[in-house]
């Protein structure tokens, strides 16, 4: 099989990079290398800049019906090619297809959001907000914007963030995540498909100094982060710093409380769905199980329910969950159960040494469970992003809450009821960004705004909804008061009267 060698993305074409420094794309299921990226120098760096800079200028000018347009025949070629995005991410992510292809749908709503950006940049005004005086506010671009993203979701992250930056106005330029960049290059080449003019999205490659030279370029007026929580401090700090506004989507430690009341086998599926699904490395991963009352009695069903799930290549449909994204991802969940173990857990199932027929090489840990998890634990406070599920039980619906409460993360969490009261209540008192009832895992759909709070984000506004539209866009506001001319004779006021 040919190696694939990653290409730069500047000026609306890919450009082969002069690169020292490459990194290989492996495939996390056989550790076959299919492909091998560069890390840009700071010159190819710069030039990314520059071409957004210069595209800024006549970009930001163009009708927002024509950038709709574009928005519409991007969206329409990701579902088109929806097959061939999922293929690429499960090649070099490992998740399985339908994880893929659900993942394909997720940003394309964020496409399609976009696809309504003639209604969502109107600005305000109040008619004669003082004598013969008008006040209205303008929705206007900030410049070149930029985008850092995780390994995890390859084509829901970018589409997070730079189709609505781009449909403001701005221009791009987009560091994806050096693990598994194929399916985001394949994106951007929809995107100039699509009508996307050259210079107005840009592709950089690389590891921590790319990264850095994107929070210090004063070229860049504003950066969006995903990833995890100490590199996405380093960003804010750094990218703050220098003046930008930024925005750190981080880490997570999401719960998962089931009530004695709720639908058992439901509750049970979606919890399994959403602590093991893409082998746990999502940010919104349900890693902590929180059974109240009479609920703790299930805890075996979970365990065998669990058991039965299916390791595997992600190629193969009926896997339930594919291997991990390198060996160091691996021996890092590997060494945190048996952390576990020591610090005093129980290891209810344990999902090491597990043989996937045909693929000896990879990076596969089956379903992990702890119970008796407490939260002095290593498991418990670090994020393990694997499949690995801690199970806490708790009496009663206010131990649930400030046992979460008492969590510094904030991404989401969610329950499970039959009740309408317990529901209300522990949306009103739980203190997190995203919350679920009867959902497992609540990001909201794309014209809301993804709103994790506390430790899991640094910056008051997140990706996609309201929210984006105000962090890719600064507010003019305009006073204007226009008097009769005093000189009558000038022609201007017979002019006026002809019209």
């Amino acid at each position: 099989m040919s190696v694939r060698e990653i290409a730069l993305y500047i000026d609306g074409q890919p450009v082969p990079s002069k690169a020292e420094q490459w990194r290989d794309v492996v495939n996390p299921a056989t550790q076959e290398v299919v492909a091998r990226v560069p890390f840009a120098t700071r010159e190819e760096v710069d030039r990314a800049v520059a071409s957004a800079r210069q595209a800024f200028a006549t970009w930001r000018k163009v009708p927002l019906a024509k950038r709709m347009r574009i928005m519409l025949a991007f969206q329409a070629l990701i579902r088109e090619h929806t097959q061939e995005l999922a293929a690429l991410i499960t090649e070099e992510h490992g998740k399985t297809l339908p994880d893929a292809e659900g993942e394909v749908g997720r940003g394309l709503e964020v496409v399609e959001h976009a696809c309504s950006i003639t209604s969502l940049q109107l600005g305000e005004i109040a008619e004669n907000a003082a004598s013969d005086v008008n006040v209205y506010s303008l929705h206007q671009p900030l410049g070149v914007g930029a985008g850092i993203t995780a390994f995890n979701f390859p084509i829901m992250l970018p589409c997070f963030m730079f189709p609505l930056a781009i449909a403001t106005g701005n221009t791009f330029v987009l560091k994806p995540s050096e693990q598994d960049p194929s399916s985001t290059m394949r994106l951007v080449e929809l995107a100039h498909e699509a009508g996307v003019p050259e210079g107005v999205l840009n592709v950089v490659h690389g590891g921590p100094d790319v990264a850095n030279q994107i929070c210090d370029h004063p070229d860049i007026k504003a950066l969006s982060f995903i990833g995890s929580t100490p590199i996405g401090t380093h960003i804010y700090e750094r990218a703050g710093a220098a003046g930008k506004r930024v925005q750190s989507m981080m880490g997570a430690k999401n719960h998962c409380v089931i009530m004695p009341d709720a639908n058992r086998s439901q509750a049970i599926n979606n919890v399994l769905g959403s602590a093991f699904g893409a082998a746990g490395q999502r940010c919104m991963a349900n890693s902590v199980l929180v059974l109240v009352g009479e609920a703790r009695q299930w805890l075996d069903e979970i365990v065998e329910r669990s058991r039965e799930m299916k390791v595997g290549p992600g190629t193969q449909r009926d896997a339930d969950l594919g291997p991990l994204v390198s060996p160091a991802a691996r021996d890092r969940v590997l060494k945190l159960i048996g952390v576990g173990e020591s610090e005093g857990a129980t290891l209810a199932l344990d999902g090491r040494g597990i043989s996937v027929e045909g693929y000896p090489d990879g990076n596969f840990v089956g379903p992990t469970i702890f119970s008796d998890v407490t939260a002095e634990m290593t498991i418990y406070k670090e994020e393990i992003f694997g499949p690995v599920l801690c199970v806490v039980g708790v009496e009663t619906l206010d131990d649930a809450i400030a046992f979460i409460n008492a969590n510094p993360n904030g991404n989401g969490t969610s329950i499970f009821t039959n009740s309408g009261w317990v529901g209300r209540r522990f949306e009103s008192d739980i203190d997190v960004g995203q919350v679920g009832i009867n959902v497992p895992i609540p990001v909201p759909v794309a014209y809301f705004s993804f709103t994790g709070s506390r430790a899991s984000k640094l910056g008051d506004l997140g990706p996609n909804g309201k929210q984006a539209i105000q962090f890719w866009t600064q507010t003019k506001t305009v006073t204007s008061r226009w008097f009769e001319p005093e000189n009558v004779s000038s022609g201007i006021n017979s002019t006026i009267s002809m019209g």
